[in-house]
């Protein structure tokens, strides 16, 4: 939504201006990162230029270590703000993937990019062209996340963020 999207922005843009902050966690809420855009959004008109892949490349060019506290699911745009972050911590039952192509939407902000750069072209491809949701330990075999944890992610993504 238009609120999350800001809501990254303004928050990325305070962390990096604030001296004290040493580094960035996101997380979701409830038990899941995202699932991704609302597609009834995308026949409304674009407010105020706002879209995710601008958001994405500031998460990625953060000066501060950005790291994805990943829990349910990190599917489309989700999955892509997971891969702008410089790191990556998942809860064992988490699953990724972009599954928008299932509809035959292409992955818009950046994440057919990412994703190979992250766990090379064949998984990357098999990934982008079947929409298939992977877990978490596939994902870390993969190297798409860094670690994955069995208990709170949250607090896992911050010892990885005070770590690095």
């Amino acid at each position: 939504s238009l609120a999350v999207l800001q809501a990254l922005e303004d928050g990325l843009k305070k962390a990096d201006a604030d001296p004290s902050v040493k580094a960035v966690m996101i997380c979701g809420e409830n038990g899941k990162f995202s699932a991704g855009a609302d597609i009834r959004g995308f026949s409304s008109p674009r407010r105020r230029g706002r879209a995710l892949g601008p958001i994405v490349s500031l998460i990625e060019s953060s000066e501060k270590p950005v790291v994805a506290a990943i829990e349910g699911v990190a599917l489309g745009g989700g999955l892509e703000v997971a891969l702008g972050c410089h790191y990556r911590v998942a809860h064992v039952k988490a699953r990724m993937g972009l599954p928008e192509v299932t509809i035959g939407l292409l992955p818009g902000a950046e994440g057919t990019q990412r994703l190979p750069r992250l766990i090379g072209v064949p998984a990357a491809l098999d990934m982008i062209t079947t929409g298939k949701h992977i877990p978490a330990t596939e994902a870390l075999k993969l190297g798409l996340v860094d670690e994955i944890v069995e208990e709170n992610t949250i607090e896992a993504a911050i010892r990885l963020a005070n770590k690095v």
